[in-house]
């Protein structure tokens, strides 16, 4: 399986990304940049990252602006072949603003901007492990109206609430007032991925946490 990191300008996490994937997961990647169209080197088994960070200055709203990149535009028709696309933060926000996702994410219910480790469980696993992973956003609180939210549960597309550190979801770990907890969410057809909190900066054993290993291995059945 090999990656593409999108890179844009104002991108930040692109190296984070990069880095996790190549060298803790011992993955294949390719950099990608904005301008360029070309993704003819990847097949529908393969998956395209967009990294966290600040693309284009994040004038306007967050990712409004990237949605109509060339990279984009090539990503978007590679998703709707059923390629893979995993988006992280602004990513996630682009992945909104392209429509490969549905909702969209809002200013923290706080309006301050929250940067610290936060713990997230997978949605669909009861019981399941709280896992450690850091966020960095100011427009990170996702909301979508209530029949999104119905079809989002029934197809179960949400795969990760934000837990406490035992891994009950409630409002004190709920760190920008996400509607229902949601931290992550995926598409009908399970192949487009969003979440805001960064797995990426929890892969090594230098920052004493690898939770976010298992967050690529839960998505991508990484060996």
């Amino acid at each position: 399986m090999k990656f593409g990191v999108v890179i844009f300008p104002g991108s930040n996490c692109d190296r984070d990304m990069i880095e996790a994937l190549r060298n803790d997961l011992k993955q294949e990647v390719i950099e990608l940049w904005h301008k360029d169209k070309d993704i003819s080197m990847f097949s529908t088994d393969d998956c395209i990252v967009l990294p966290g960070g600040f693309s284009y200055g994040d004038y306007l709203r967050c990712g409004a602006i990237a949605k109509f990149s060339p990279m984009m535009q090539s990503v978007i028709e590679f998703a709707n072949r059923g390629g893979k696309v995993l988006g992280v933060c602004n990513g996630f926000q682009i992945l909104c603003e392209s429509g490969l996702l549905p909702g969209v994410l809002l200013r923290n219910e706080q309006q301050q901007f929250v940067c610290k480790n936060v713990f997230i469980k997978e949605a669909a696993a009861e019981g399941g492990a709280a896992l450690k992973i850091p966020v960095a956003h100011g427009e990170g609180r996702y909301f979508a109206d209530a029949a999104t939210l119905e079809q989002l549960e029934m197809h179960r597309q949400i795969i990760y609430r934000y837990c406490d550190e035992n891994g009950h979801v409630n409002q004190h770990s709920n760190p920008n007032g996400a509607t229902h907890n949601i931290a992550g969410i995926c598409n009908k057809e399970r192949n487009v991925f969003g979440m805001m909190p960064h797995p990426e900066r929890a892969c090594s054993k230098a920052l004493s946490n690898e939770d976010g290993i298992k967050v690529f291995c839960h998505l991508f059945q990484l060996n």
